[in-house]
């Protein structure tokens, strides 16, 4: 057995994500829900304030806001999103910065 659910309730664990990511000095917490050879899919909390610094783009990728307004930000651009709200990773690198406690579901399209 793998440890993961066959079936996630996101707002439960994203409740229980952002309780860690309140405590944790970084002010982030995720879980991976979804592992599989074409697929991965992971739950991030971030208290208010906290940010993941830039990094790469995977190849394709999608973010979901589950709760809470990120906003995320590329060299030449910046996407301000709220809960419900869907977008595709831009192709370059970018930052994600939390405005309030948010939890949001990344799936990465695997090569």
């Amino acid at each position: 057995m793998s440890g993961r659910p066959e079936v996630a309730d996101v707002g439960v664990l994203a409740a229980e994500l952002l309780q860690q990511a309140r405590e944790h000095h970084s002010r982030r917490a995720a879980r991976t829900l979804v592992a599989g050879n074409s697929q991965r899919v992971t739950l991030i909390a971030l208290a208010e304030s906290a940010e993941l610094a830039e990094h790469d783009s995977p190849p394709a990728a999608t973010l979901h806001v589950i709760t809470g307004s990120v906003r995320l930000s590329t060299h030449d651009h910046d996407r301000l999103l709220g809960g419900g709200q869907l977008t595709a990773l831009p192709p370059e690198r970018h930052s994600l910065t939390a405005f309030l406690d948010s939890a949001v579901l990344l799936t990465v399209a695997l090569r």
